[in-house]
């Protein structure tokens, strides 16, 4: 039985990793930029939803994202280990946030990826990407319209999702 449930996470790890990663490079490849912007709404940050429902997610999303920032994105080393770094703090605090729900919503679990990547992310722009020294005026502003991709995609197609996966059947699975 233990055995099977190690085999069961490291599948579902890796199939999140596989399904982020491939969501990614199609929407780099169909609608070149949204993905990569200031303001990006990747796609694939719906299913950072999943960390409410597996553990697997977040390694997962981990391997994902840092999957598809190195193969597609033509990411810096520093971006993809920062971006990396915001999707497992984010999944970690929404897997530990998992039971706190606004009328069965996770509503405070989607919020995470945008808390952290907005923080993050804003951060390395502010601090590497814009020349002079460093303002917390331009590093809000950097911060927020990263935050704002999050938030859009984890607060619509994120708790889709999570809301057409939410099933008992599917629950009992991903345990």
């Amino acid at each position: 039985m233990k055995d099977r449930k190690k085999v069961l996470f490291v599948t579902q790890a890796a199939v999140i990793a596989a399904l982020y990663a491939a969501l990614t490079a199609a929407q780099h490849f169909l609608a070149p930029g949204t993905a990569s912007m200031s303001v990006q709404f990747r796609v694939s940050e719906a299913m950072t939803l999943l960390a409410v429902l597996t553990p697997a997610a977040i390694p997962g999303l981990t391997i994902g994202c840092f999957a598809a920032n190195f193969l597609f994105m033509d990411a810096l080393p520093l971006d993809m280990i920062l971006g990396s770094v915001a999707t497992l703090l984010a999944a970690i605090v929404m897997y530990l946030l998992r039971n706190v729900r606004v009328k069965t919503l996770p509503l405070l679990a989607a919020l995470m990826p945008a808390l952290f990547n907005g923080i993050i992310i804003g951060a390395e722009i502010e601090i590497f990407f814009i020349d002079g020294p460093f303002h917390f005026g331009d590093f809000l502003l950097q911060g927020g319209l990263v935050a704002l991709g999050e938030l859009v995609v984890c607060c619509t197609l994120g708790l889709l999702l999570f809301k057409a996966l939410d099933r008992p059947q599917i629950r009992n699975f991903l345990k």
